[in-house]
């Protein structure tokens, strides 16, 4: 079926498609509209949706309902997400499966509405305590609001963990059609869940490991399941990457920006191509390396400071220079805006 949709919209109507069955959280803006959908449409599916006290209740109730081996999500937006960092350190810890959605907003602090990336760092890197990896995945479009929200259930499932899709208040409030079509979700069986039930009385669900030795051989188990992911679950796209002498590379609303902003150079007899991430954990490390070598210099854009910048650095090594043009406080930049930047930087080249 294909409708005219909200991208926060978009991501409630993938999570039911995926079998999800409860949602708890707590709204803020611009993420708001995925609680409102969330009410209208799981109780419609015979499915829970609670709005809690606060974010950090948000958080713990999804640690439970993953405890018994539901699907389940919550979403919100930067001072939420900060609120929920220990809990998802915990959720993390205890292994337990659940997709969380940051529509980034300006920051620190309260900040304001408006888009920006500047939560990459708290995502990708963690944000809370311990040696763990959050799944994270960068959607660019209302249709990829749906469906990377589908394979975030599936990864969090297959690794026990939890999984981030990471967007902004650009792609969460932007409406595009969007076509959906009905699957039979098939979620893993859990042995390991705590569900009330005879067979499972014995199971326990926690993240304390008092002896130092059962830490590190848990901490060594979770490594091992997050080198597989690096393995198997690296994703990304290349737009006319072939012969650029310039690579320019960004995530999300950046990423489409930057795909017109390509068409404009190459129309100008530029020759410039694009990398968009879509895993930004596990980040296509060899892949921008690969790419990257064929490339004279790589220009990363973000609505940051520059914090992706530094991975695509750690994924060069030093093979290419790295020049960043990024805004921030929510301004976004214009195709025009960015071929002046691209036009900057082959004058100083030259």
């Amino acid at each position: 079926m294909r409708q005219l949709c909200k991208g926060n919209v978009a991501v409630v109507k993938g999570a039911i498609l995926a079998g999800c069955e409860a949602y708890y959280g707590y709204p803020i803006t611009p993420a708001s509209e995925i609680a409102e959908a969330a009410a209208l449409y799981l109780p419609q599916a015979g499915r829970t949706f609670l709005q809690a006290e606060s974010e950090v209740a948000a958080i713990n109730m999804v640690y439970g309902a993953a405890a018994a081996g539901i699907r389940v999500m919550t979403a919100s937006s930067g001072p939420g997400l900060s609120l929920m960092q220990e809990g998802i350190s915990y959720l993390a810890g205890a292994e337990l499966p659940c997709v969380i959605v940051d529509v980034m907003r300006g920051g620190p602090g309260l900040g304001n509405i408006a888009p920006e990336q500047s939560d990459y760092f708290a995502m990708v890197k963690g944000g809370g305590h311990g040696n763990y990896r959050n799944l994270v995945l960068a959607p660019a479009s209302v249709q990829e609001m749906a469906e990377l929200t589908m394979l975030a259930f599936d990864l969090a499932d297959k690794y026990r963990n939890p999984a981030v899709v990471l967007t902004d208040g650009f792609v969460g409030q932007m409406m595009e059609p969007l076509a959906l079509e009905y699957r039979e979700p098939t979620p893993p069986l859990k042995p390991w869940a705590v569900k009330g039930t005879p067979e499972t009385r014995n199971n326990l669900v926690s993240s304390i490991y008092l002896e130092c030795d059962d830490l590190e051989n848990h901490q060594r188990s979770m490594e091992a399941k997050y080198i597989r992911a690096q393995q198997n679950e690296v994703r990304y796209e290349l737009y006319r990457t072939e012969d650029a002498d310039l690579l320019l590379v960004g995530f999300g609303m950046v990423s489409r920006i930057l795909r017109s902003t390509v068409d404009e150079a190459r129309k100008q007899g530029l020759k410039v191509g694009l990398f968009r991430p879509i895993s930004l954990w596990p980040y296509p490390t060899k892949e921008l390396a690969m790419v990257g070598r064929n490339a004279d210099k790589v220009l990363v854009v973000e609505l940051s400071n520059g914090q992706m910048l530094e991975d695509v650095r750690l994924a060069l090594e030093g093979s290419r220079p790295v020049e960043f043009y990024g805004r921030v406080g929510g301004n976004v930049p214009s195709v025009e805006e960015l071929i002046e930047t691209i036009e900057q930087h082959r004058s100083v080249a030259a």
